[in-house]
């Protein structure tokens, strides 16, 4: 059981990571009418590669690179491709806001999955907290709708799910690897895997997409060192609810960048 100051360290570093990568989905979402899914998926990892081996040579920590538990990297390189695919298919046609308020399903598949699969003990509050952000899923879903069979909407939802066994793998991951090479193996896998399929069809790169790439980079990787820290100093089921905190990040950038803010059902759900 974590103590307080590791929980604090834990939720700092969650939240760290919400901001950064809220502004990498938002790079994102400007992409992603211009190239497919896949490809962004490869550029969003590219772009923050340089960074993450500046990151490993600065620490000295590459002899610890090989030292790792391949299956689980693996598997999480494969999610890591699968939810940012999906994530910017779904963002291409709803608003940031909408989609994080569907893609916070994953704090509840997270808490859900850390009890058999960590032994971590979840006390009532932060059920009570989770399901209550549930409810508010519900909510910009509307079953019955024609909301829950959208496109983008599942695309999302299957986001979240990849994301949520993920975030179990680095919890469990953590126990034995260093975060350095957790996010050295995400970023390369990513890049790897996507880029391969992403090959064939590649579309060219518009010059002027070049800076956005830039900040993607940057956040991506900064996200990817936080979100890691998070997970690796904390209870999965600690940290994982204050990722609602993008909802507020996600509306204030869809009003800055688009002019667009969701429904009124929609705004009462997030």
């Amino acid at each position: 059981m974590p103590n307080k100051d590791s929980s604090m360290r834990g939720i700092t570093a969650m939240l760290a990571a919400v901001c950064l990568f809220s502004l990498m989905d938002a790079g994102l979402k400007w992409l992603s009418p211009h190239y497919p899914a896949i490809q962004v998926t490869a550029m969003r990892a590219m772009a923050s590669l340089p960074f993450v081996l500046v990151y490993v040579w600065l620490r000295g920590s590459a002899a610890s690179l090989l030292k790792v538990r391949w299956t689980l990297h693996l598997l999480r390189g494969v999610l890591g491709i699968s939810m940012l695919a999906l994530f910017t298919f779904g963002i291409r046609t709803l608003p940031l806001s909408e989609a994080y308020s569907l893609f916070f399903i994953a704090p509840l598949l997270i808490t859900a999955l850390s009890v058999p699969m960590l032994k971590e003990k979840v006390g009532i509050a932060r059920w009570l907290a989770i399901f209550v952000g549930l409810l508010g899923v519900l909510i910009v879903l509307r079953p019955g709708t024609e909301n829950l069979g959208s496109l983008g909407s599942l695309a999302v939802l299957a986001a979240a799910v990849c994301y949520s066994v993920s975030a179990i793998t680095v919890r469990v991951l953590s126990r034995t690897d260093s975060s350095d090479s957790m996010v050295f193996w995400a970023m390369t896998m990513i890049a790897i895997g996507a880029g391969t399929i992403a090959a064939p069809n590649w579309t060219a790169i518009d010059p002027r997409h070049f800076m956005v790439l830039a900040g993607i980079g940057i956040t991506g990787f900064f996200g990817q060192v936080a979100i890691t820290a998070a997970f690796q100093k904390s209870e999965a089921s600690v940290v994982a609810p204050f990722e609602y905190s993008a909802l507020a990040l996600g509306l204030g950038l869809d009003w800055l960048l688009w002019q667009t803010l969701p429904d009124g059902i929609a705004l009462f759900g997030a």
